[in-house]
């Protein structure tokens, strides 16, 4: 029997997880700050203001919503990844994606 190993791409994309994630929430945090505000309206008012707001929101939302799709995209790969795989498989794997 083939002895089996951690997978290095498994490792690799929940580091990535591990790393992304606090980024992707750091930056919703710092796009909400100045909306949030903006909204007050003691900040601009105006029919410009209306339009800059409704820029800015949709910005937001695409923020949003792209950091959503990376990590998204990030846990459907680690899932679709097994754990452990045999030691030549783990070299393969550090070649193709050249992992340490």
């Amino acid at each position: 029997m083939t002895a089996m190993v951690r997978n290095p791409l498994h490792e690799a994309l929940q580091q990535a997880i591990r790393t992304i994630g606090p980024i992707i929430e750091q930056i919703d945090a710092d796009i909400d700050r100045p909306c949030r505000m903006f909204r007050t309206g003691k900040v601009w008012t105006g029919p410009t203001a209306k339009q800059f707001d409704a820029q800015l929101m949709q910005f937001s939302s695409r923020a949003r919503t792209s950091g959503q799709a990376i990590m998204d995209e990030l846990r459907q790969a680690l899932s679709r990844t097994p754990s452990e795989v045999t030691e030549e498989e783990a070299a393969s794997i550090r070649r193709k994606y050249g992992i340490a």
